[in-house]
């Protein structure tokens, strides 16, 4: 009978997960994992065939956790939901902030840049609110979006502190300025 599995992938998931939000990027490799995993490489190699299939999966299940940010700030039902997503996006900034640069503070050169769920789902939520175009929502979402990316930035780095009101009023007043300025244009 072979020996039970001690080290599972998700075991070594949730510690590279660990060792990012403490070091960064910078700290994972395989011999930083095994050490917090108490173990040799062997796991991780068993798990993952190179350390960029390891990166990817931190990378998928780092998302999962912004993804998770999201539904948690639209079903609490405080603000309205595309206010909700940048709020969401905001907090992540400040709560996970080695996780945040992860994501969304990287140089993305060669990866895929196809729009993401949250990105889309932004878009369909500005068409239907303001009743303009595809091509006008996904612009509008994109000046609103470089506002909060800017103030998440400022949160992830400890550049600038803000209180949630004032957070939440500015992107009330960004909002309503795109918005006005597009939709008084028309579609």
């Amino acid at each position: 009978m072979p020996p039970k599995v001690k080290i599972t992938k998700d075991d070594i998931i949730q510690t590279a997960l660990d060792l990012l939000r403490k070091n960064g990027d910078a700290a994972i490799n395989a011999r930083s994992l095994a050490s917090a995993l108490n173990c040799s490489t062997q796991p991780i190699f068993s798990n993952f065939s190179t350390m960029e299939e390891l990166q990817k999966a931190a990378l998928a299940a780092a998302y999962e956790l912004y993804l998770d940010f999201l539904k948690r700030e639209v079903e609490s039902g405080k603000y309205p939901q595309y206010k909700a997503f940048g709020m969401a996006y905001i907090r992540f900034a400040k709560e996970e902030r080695e996780l945040f640069k992860l994501l969304f503070m990287r140089d993305r050169t060669g990866e895929d840049m196809s729009p993401s769920l949250d990105f889309e789902a932004s878009v369909q939520m500005i068409m239907k609110a303001n009743g303009v175009s595809i091509e006008k929502a996904r612009l509008m979402h994109m000046e609103s979006w470089a506002f909060v990316h800017g103030i998440g930035t400022m949160l992830a780095t400890s550049f600038l502190p803000l209180e949630w009101e004032i957070i939440s009023d500015m992107l009330t007043d960004v909002y309503q300025g795109i918005r006005a300025r597009h939709v008084s244009e028309g579609n």
